[in-house]
């Protein structure tokens, strides 16, 4: 610029905003939630009226602990699902909830207690509940406003919570319908059971690990039924659980199995004994037999098997007292393989569901030697008192002396060690024993005469049908996973030997067996009075001295009935949520119904599942129209989080470092179907793509500085370009919200994030800033952008506010200022249907390739420094296409490639013409723009110079006035 050239800077529209490039979400985002506590954004949503609701019933966290990141992930998705049908109009609740009941709470304040030198055992009952009740108090008010800090909108005031009055209450109503309707019964049966916390635990809360057990091959003597060459033989079985030995009361063949009779010839001794031929090699090879020493005799029939009797291992053992001296039956059992062992399964009816089955087919006697602390009985000869797992969870004497004694015996075959996957609790994390005690059942294939049979007269049948025919799986595979783990289930265990929940709130008449008709008390207004007292006093009241004898008087003889006090599986407490914080609530669903459950793919054998058996119980189908699941969090290697590995992601540091929204936007941008990974590389990956969109969102806001309702114009009257960008507009529109209806966020980020960096940033933005900066106020150009940018901005804001909760705000206010506004008080706008335009969308994919060919010759001249910008061109565009072409000269193609002059032609492209080789027929010749650069514009242009105002081009002359 010369000397006498005036400065005109101030006379162009540079960007004025206050929305700042740099986030510091960490400090501001708690101002923002502060903010919405202020105005109640959630309760002002419920006030609108005629919206069909939708409710999302929350999966009870466990209250005991700070959040973890699949917390996180967890609590995100469900808000992500809220605010989105929130905007499409819907009526979006969503009422957060806590499990408060249950082992981990109750083992929290046992190690309380023990490190005070007290026994749990010798405190009242009622006051150790009492101390429960208020360490899930203490957590509950952690974790919520854990849950809140991550921008979780909900009824944060009012959660429903499993420990509430009324809750238990409604829990033990759910209970007392199962007693009513005929499907509690009371079985002694084995189940898996923890030695450490001293309880029966439900399937979902085993989880496996690797463990490495003693596995043994023992013979059982052939002592009748036999021919004169078997007479004396010995059947071989093989178990992994020599503790369970003494437990036997049968041994178990595959009626389809080839098994042969063996001669065994070491060290000049001879030995008969009976294997499955498919097994033979291995079985005699881990007694370090050699082939020299094997010869298989001749078959043996599923026929002459049957009609084996065998004697225990320790029969008439010294000191044995007789405990074992009982034939054991060789039994046929469609659940024997020769997959592994010896193709003979050891039963014992007392500790393995199998085994169990057996049992009750052939009226095998149970056995009761292992108490609940996982010891042998006292008065089991030669091993009483002895552990098969110790108090802290590692393995007690049993199985090791059951070993020597079958060795001193005669009995073992042979020993060894297997690295397995094993069962152990997954709060103790101890190793687990299938045991035989008595507990309380539901059974899932009873009859139930309870007039709702719509889906089926069975648990099992109503819950298959409500999978298959009345809930949407998101993704589908959830189906299937489901499905068969309720077709494989056996009857659910209700009862848990502990005093931290609800209790089973049902009596049993003295005398009666449980197989008696009048064993249970099934009277209605004893259920109401239990009911009610729950209702004022909460469950506590259950434990009070002569709580008998206040709901039982006056209807039986107190004295004539024993109450139970198991309390009940927590799973069936999270089962029944539906019916108080659905059902129940004033906010719940008006039909008792859910339209989504979403939570972890470990819930299916979890909360999805005990939801679906207790509903199908009480309501007759699922409680649910709609189940979503995600994976699990991993570290950026794969690798399963744990702090010994020391490779957790904690949702507090994330926010710390970089913001709940660098959070949320790492779940919109993960595939949640699967498991997903998180770490410091992947978090700055996420926070480069939010700086990306903050960058957009800021040139809006830049650019609609001052934008009034006088400067809009409408579609028709805007040019092309703009009414492209309105196109993708609706193309998005329907997009975002199929992929909000289908909780698709990745494809709905995605689709946002593309058209923001590709569509808008690298194309629009870089070709309308010249108008916008440079054109009149008044040109209809630059209202007809400043138009599109204000629909962008109407529309981009609210499409990823359920996303960006914070960021969308922070953006919204900038234009919307005021003390009751909030983005998350509106909805998505409509958008026009007639803003689709395919022929004019058709024509524009044309010109932009076009263009890229043209940019990508300028890209090589800035390269060698020929030229410093692309003003500085006046290319030659050779196009073959003759609709191409047209389609180039019906627009401003030199605006287009942000280029001072272009030149279109159909001559052939010269050899020396850039080209790609992906858009043939177009080619660029790199000319020089000839003229002076315009000092308002920067346009290179022969007319600059020759107007009233020094050093400016026409176009700028005119904007000057």
């Amino acid at each position: 610029m010369s000397a006498d050239t005036p400065d005109y800077r101030n006379t162009v529209f540079l960007p004025e905003t206050e929305f700042p490039m740099r986030a510091g979400l960490p400090q501001r985002e708690p101002d923002w939630l502060a903010r919405w506590e202020r105005l109640g954004v959630y309760d002002r949503l419920r006030a609108q009226k005629g919206r069909t609701p939708f409710v999302l019933h929350d999966g009870p966290p466990y209250a005991n602990g700070h959040l973890h990141i699949g917390h996180a992930l967890n609590k995100v998705l469900k808000d992500m699902v809220v605010r989105s049908q929130q905007m499409m109009g819907r009526d979006a609740r969503y009422v957060p909830g806590w499990d408060c009941h249950g082992l981990p709470i109750e083992w929290k304040i046992e190690e309380q207690y023990r490190a005070k030198g007290l026994n749990k055992d010798d405190v009242d009952v009622v006051a150790f509940r009492q101390e429960c009740r208020k360490f899930a108090e203490g957590w509950i008010d952690v974790q919520r406003a854990e849950f809140k800090r991550l921008g979780v909108t909900g009824k944060w005031d009012k959660p429903y919570l499993t420990m509430d009055f009324h809750a238990e209450a409604v829990i033990a109503d759910e209970f007392m319908r199962f007693l009513m309707n005929g499907s509690l019964y009371q079985g002694s049966k084995p189940v898996m059971w923890s030695p450490v916390e001293k309880t029966a635990l439900a399937e979902a809360e085993v989880e496996y690990h690797d463990h490495t057990s003693h596995m043994v091959w023992v013979r059982f003597p052939v002592i009748g039924g036999g021919t004169d060459d078997t007479t004396h033989a010995n059947v071989l079985i093989w178990t992994t659980t020599p503790w369970t030995i003494p437990q036997n009361r049968a041994v178990s063949f595959g009626p389809g199995i080839a098994y042969g009779l063996y001669q065994l010839t070491p060290d000049d001794q001879h030995e008969h004994v009976l294997v499955a031929d498919a097994l033979a090699s291995q079985v005699f090879a881990q007694a370090k037999l050699s082939e020299d020493h094997v010869h298989r005799l001749r078959d043996v029939s599923a026929e002459e098997l049957a009609r084996l009797t065998l004697a225990h291992p320790y029969a008439a053992i010294p000191g044995g007292n007789g405990e074992w001296d009982y034939p054991v039956p060789l039994l046929p059992g469609d659940h024997v393989t020769d997959d592994a062992g010896t193709g003979f399964v050891h039963t014992a009816p007392s500790h393995g569901d199998d085994d169990y089955q057996m049992g009750l087919k052939f009226q095998l006697p149970m056995t009761y030697n292992v108490e609940p602390d996982g010891s042998y009985r006292a008065s089991l000869p030669l091993f009483g008192g002895q552990h098969i797992i110790l108090p802290d969870g590692k393995e007690g004497p049993a199985n090791v002396s059951n070993i020597k004694v079958m060795a001193a015996q005669g009995a073992l075959f042979a020993k060894g060690k297997l690295k397995h996957s094993y069962p152990h609790s997954w709060r103790s994390k101890a190793p687990l024993i299938y045991r035989n005690t008595p507990q309380w059942f539901v059974a899932i294939d009873r009859q139930l005469d309870d007039g709702m049979s719509t889906y089926g007269d069975t648990i099992r049948s109503r819950a298959l049908n409500s999978i298959n025919q009345l809930v949407e799986w998101t993704p589908v595979t959830g189906r299937n996973r489901l499905h068969s783990m309720i077709e494989a289930r056996p009857d659910w265990v209700l009862s848990r030997q502990r005093a931290w929940g609800v209790p089973l709130t049902c009596f049993v008449k003295k005398g009666a067996l449980p197989t008696d008709v009048d064993f249970l008390l099934k009277n209605p207004e004893v259920n109401a009075r239990i009911k009610a007292a729950f209702e004022a006093e909460g469950a506590d009241v259950w434990y009070v001295a002569g709580f008998k004898e206040r709901v039982l008087a006056g209807i039986v003889d107190p004295e004539d009935y024993q109450q139970v006090y198991d309390v009940l599986d927590v799973w069936f407490d999270s089962g029944s949520t539906h019916a108080f914080a659905l059902r129940d609530r004033e906010d719940g669903a008006p039909d008792g119904l859910a339209d989504l459950y979403l939570e972890g793919t470990d819930q299916h054998r979890g909360w999805f599942h005990s939801s679906m058996l207790q509903s199908c119980g009480t309501k007759g189908r699922a409680p649910y129209r709609g189940v979503l699941t995600h994976g699990f969090t991993l570290d950026e290697k794969g690798m399963k989080m744990s702090k010994s590995l020391g490779n957790t992601v904690a949702p507090e540091e994330v926010i710390k470092e970089y913001g709940a929204d660098i959070l949320r936007l790492w779940v919109a941008q993960s595939d949640y179907t699967i498991d997903l990974r998180i770490g410091k590389e992947i978090l700055k990956g996420v926070a480069d793509s939010y700086r990306r969109l903050r960058n957009t969102m800021r040139f809006l806001l830049g650019n609609l500085d001052g934008f009034t309702e006088t400067e809009r114009v409408a579609p028709a009257d805007m040019p092309e370009l703009e009414r492209w960008v309105l196109h993708r507009l609706a193309e998005l529109d329907a997009e975002v919200r199929s992929g909000y209806a289908r909780y698709d966020f990745q494809g709905v980020f995605q689709k946002l994030f593309t058209f923001c960096t590709t569509d808008l940033s690298a194309v629009y933005f870089d070709i309308r800033k010249d108008s916008l900066y440079c054109d009149a106020a008044s040109d209809p150009r630059r209202r007809a952008a400043r138009t599109v940018l204000d629909l962008l901005f109407q529309r981009l804001t609210k499409w990823l506010a359920p996303i960006l909760v914070f960021t969308m705000e922070e953006v919204w206010l900038c234009r919307n200022p005021g003390e009751d506004s909030s983005v998350h008080l509106t909805d998505f706008p409509d958008t026009p249907a007639d803003w689709l335009n395919p022929q004019l969308a058709a024509k524009w994919e044309g010109i932009r390739t076009a263009r890229r060919v043209v940019t990508g010759a300028l890209e090589v001249q800035r390269t060698a420094k020929v030229i410093g910008a692309s003003l500085e061109a006046a290319p030659v565009v050779h196009v073959a296409d003759t609709a191409i072409l047209a389609a180039l000269k019906s627009v401003e193609f030199a605006d287009l490639c942000i280029t001072s002059g272009i030149s279109l032609t159909a001559d052939p492209e010269p050899q020396e013409a850039f080209r790609l080789p992906e858009v043939p027929g177009v080619g660029v010749v790199f000319e020089r723009a000839m003229g002076e650069k315009c000092e308002r514009c920067w346009k290179v242009l022969p007319d600059v110079g020759s107007h009233k105002h020094p050093g400016t081009c026409a176009r700028c002359n005119a904007a000057l006035g």
